[in-house]
C-alpha cells in the first residue's frame, strides 16, 4: 500500500477531494494530515475519513520534529495543499522527488514568497492576463522553483475578478491534483 501525507493550513478543500479520491483505492491511501494551523478546517475533513491530523508549530516544523513524525509514516509522498510555510530543506532532502505542491498560476509567472491565494489572483487581474491555471510541481529548497509536473491552462475575460479567477482556478485544482498524484504513484 503506497502512503500519502498531505500538509495543509487552511480550508483543506483540495485535501478532502485527494482524500475522497483515493477513499476506496486499495493500492494508495491518505494516511495522515499535517498542518500548522489548530484551527484549520482541514483539520476537521480528516476526521471525517478517519484520517489523524498532526498539528505542529513552524518550530517544531524546522528543528526536526515534524521530519521525525514522517519518518515514522515512511510515506511515499508528501502532498502540499494549501500549505502556506516554506518547506525545510531537511525534510526536502531525505524525500527527494517525493514531495509535491499545487500553485494557483502557470509557473514560473505569480510563483514565489508571498505569491498564494488571492494575491496571485488579483495580481493576475490587475495584469490583465488573458490566461491563468494551475501549476503541480516538485517541491525545492526555493518557493515554487522545483521541476514542473503538469500545468493546465484556463482562458480569463476582461471581467473576470480576483473571485472568479479563484473559482475557476479551484474547479482546475479539484479537477486535475489527484490524478495526477494518482500517476505519480503508479
Amino acid at each position: 500500500m503506497k502512503k500519502i501525507v498531505i500538509f495543509a493550513s487552511g480550508s483543506g478543500t483540495n485535501a478532502e477531494n485527494i482524500i475522497q479520491f483515493f477513499d476506496a483505492n486499495e493500492s494508495v491511501t491518505v494516511v495522515a494530515v499535517f498542518t500548522n494551523n489548530a484551527a484549520a478546517k482541514v483539520i476537521e475533513r480528516a476526521s471525517k475519513y478517519e484520517i489523524p491530523a498532526v498539528i505542529f508549530s513552524e518550530e517544531e516544523l524546522n528543528k526536526g520534529d515534524v521530519l521525525q513524525k514522517i519518518n515514522e509514516i515512511q510515506p511515499d509522498l508528501i502532498v502540499l495543499a494549501g500549505f502556506l510555510l516554506k518547506f525545510p530543506e531537511h525534510i526536502i532532502i531525505d524525500y527527494p522527488d517525493r514531495i509535491i505542491n499545487i500553485h494557483p498560476a502557470l509557473l514560473p509567472k505569480y510563483g514565489g514568497k508571498g505569491m498564494y491565494g488571492m494575491n496571485i489572483h488579483k495580481a493576475i487581474v490587475e495584469n490583465k492576463e488573458s490566461e491563468t491555471g494551475i501549476s503541480i510541481h516538485y517541491v525545492n529548497e526555493n518557493y515554487d522553483e522545483g521541476n514542473i509536473i503538469f500545468q493546465k491552462s484556463i482562458a480569463l475575460s476582461a471581467e473576470d475578478t480576483p473571485e472568479i479567477v479563484a473559482a475557476k482556478i479551484h474547479k482546475l485544482e479539484q479537477k486535475y491534483f489527484p490524478g495526477v498524484i494518482a500517476g505519480l504513484l503508479v
